[in-house]
């Protein structure tokens, strides 16, 4: 089914490189356009107030006619997440296995987004026709079931995109990595392999999940009270193992968030969980039972492990109270940034007597460590090799990685955000450069706040507000009341009499000047208290709070 004529291949990232999370890798072949993921990110710490971040698609908006579809690799957030934005955008048929559309459409019907969505379930052993072009599939593992690989067959050679995936030879539901079509496709030549490499500073292989099942089975055995679970709500595997523990030791488990029975509800509907009868119990009855024949597994509002850990912990949790003899299973690593709040949370809860599990013992990861990167290289041999899906480091460590498994170091390209590699006889180049970025979502505000938001937002959380309220004669051009100085995060008032009172005299005195000289306009009134009162409080505190001066006329 392909073009008698030479393909055009461009492949380029409109985010997940040089960040974790935010997936989004972009295949051109001719004219045609083909999406692979569309993820958010959680925001840093310095994003004051952003919900999420999601890719900057101002490029694909632009060439939405040329966009065929919309591949997914699995349903995590994190490739994922950004559909709802972009779909406002691209119409697009949307392609992903039956796990992955249920998730999406529900997340979909949620925000009321579902209408006239067309989406095509994968079938990883079947290829799909899109025009000129055949997109074929492979099947992978990861801490999500339902997760697949894909492979753009073109005149120059395949491309292959692994999406998140480990090498599971003894995975928690059965379904293995397809590597026997990764090793055909390798014999019969790949032109480009991009590659997960979250985990490629990790040595070695990563462990199998069925490992973690083992020891959830010795803690839930021995335990003399509740068994508190928390974990991602979309790892499926490890809320299965940890309800066959429960099974095994004759407890009721109790589902605490909506968001995780949701996607519970769906896994066990489609047959990716399996849950005997009379298990689940509802939260509130758990009373009505013996803490022994008790376990809870639980997560955030957005399926995180971190937010009902520390809200237990600090007695905010609406619905779960700590008790002496409760076993915490905290199945999950720490993400960078959240790694003090994780600490301190365990801290406190070991301060009220709680065993606290945590750690490799009760998590493996999902990603594929340097072993596992070395044997889909080998077996896929590449000519040409892109490192996706973490920061520069992790892309870094990659690169090294296919080095040193015989890719020539010029065949290997670090790319970031927008950077365009282009294939042409069979020969790769960077050229140019699409545009490219984050953008911040707030609310229901997408891309309205940019850097100079940020900026206002961290000098509010750093040095506070002082808003100055002075009324003015119109005619009279005198000053009728006021200044009267509020603050916010800046000075404790009472204490700062003496500071406040100089302020105050200070605005006095350059009004008093600005309207004996006749200036009237409140543009060069306010910047005028601006920079008065800019320097004298730099001068006594070394801060610099947000002046915002209003001004008003009788």
């Amino acid at each position: 089914m392909q073009n008698q004529r030479e393909d055009k291949v461009k492949i380029y990232a409109m985010g997940g490189v040089g960040e974790i999370g935010n997936n989004m890798t972009v295949i051109e072949i001719n004219e045609d356009i083909f999406i692979v993921d569309a993820g958010m990110m959680h925001p840093k710490d310095e994003m004051f107030g952003v919900d999420t971040v999601i890719p900057d698609i101002t490029y694909l908006e632009q060439n939405r006619e040329r966009v065929k579809a919309i591949f997914l690799t699995h349903a995590h957030n994190a490739h994922i997440g950004g559909i709802p934005y972009l779909i406002k955008k691209i119409k697009a048929p949307i392609y992903g296995t039956t796990l992955t559309l249920a998730i999406l459409e529900q997340m979909l019907r949620e925000m009321k987004l579902n209408k006239k969505l067309k989406t095509i379930t994968i079938d990883p052993d079947k290829d799909v026709a899109i025009g000129a072009h055949r997109i074929s599939f492979f099947r992978t593992t990861h801490s999500i079931p339902d997760t697949v690989g894909l492979i753009f067959h073109t005149s120059q050679g395949a491309i292959v995109h692994t999406g998140d995936f480990k090498l599971d030879h003894t995975p928690v539901d059965g379904v293995k990595f397809d590597l026997s079509k990764l090793t055909r496709l390798g014999d019969e030549g790949v032109l480009c392999l991009l590659s997960d490499s979250k985990n490629s500073e990790r040595l070695g292989h990563t462990p199998s999940e069925s490992i973690v099942g083992e020891k959830l089975e010795d803690i839930f055995y021995f335990a003399e009270g509740r068994v508190i679970t928390t974990l991602y709500a979309s790892n499926l595997h490890r809320i299965q193992q940890v309800i066959n523990a429960a099974v095994q030791t004759k407890r009721k488990v109790a589902l605490e968030n909506r968001y995780l029975e949701r996607i519970v509800g769906i896994a066990t509907k489609l047959g990716y969980i399996h849950v005997p009868k009379h298990t689940f119990i509802s939260l509130d009855k758990i009373g009505k039972i013996s803490d022994k024949e008790t376990a809870i597994i639980t997560t955030g509002p957005e399926g995180d492990p971190i937010t009902p850990l520390t809200r237990i912990a600090n007695h905010s949790h609406k619905k779960i109270e700590a008790k002496a003899n409760d076993i915490f299973i905290y199945a999950s690593s720490a993400s960078p940034g959240d790694e003090k709040d994780v600490t301190k949370a365990i801290d406190d809860l070991m301060r009220l007597g709680v065993k606290v599990v945590y750690g490799e013992s009760v998590h493996v990861s999902g990603h594929a460590s340097s072993e596992d990167l070395k044997l889909i290289l080998e077996l896929v041999r590449p000519k040409y090799f892109i490192p996706i899906h973490g920061e520069f480091r992790l892309l870094k460590a990659h690169m090294d990685i296919a080095g040193a498994m015989g890719v020539p170091l010029h065949h290997v390209f670090l790319i970031e955000k927008g950077d365009v590699v282009e294939f042409s006889k069979g020969e790769a180049r960077q050229t140019d450069k699409v545009p490219a970025g984050q953008v911040l979502v707030d609310g229901l505000g997408v891309g309205d706040v940019g850097n100079i938001v940020l900026r206002d937002r961290r000098l509010l959380a750093e040095d506070g507000t002082l808003i100055v309220v002075v009324t003015l004669g119109r005619r009279t051009k005198k000053i009728l009341s006021g200044p009267e100085i509020i603050t916010r995060g800046f000075v404790y008032v009472r204490e700062s009499e003496e500071l406040i009172e100089d302020a105050n005299n200070i605005v006095t005195e350059v009004l008093s000047k600005a309207l004996t000289e006749n200036v009237s306009e409140w543009s060069s009134l306010k910047n005028g208290i601006r920079d008065a009162l800019s320097r004298y409080l730099y001068d006594k505190t070394k801060r610099r709070p947000m002046i915002l001066p209003i001004i008003m006329e009788i």
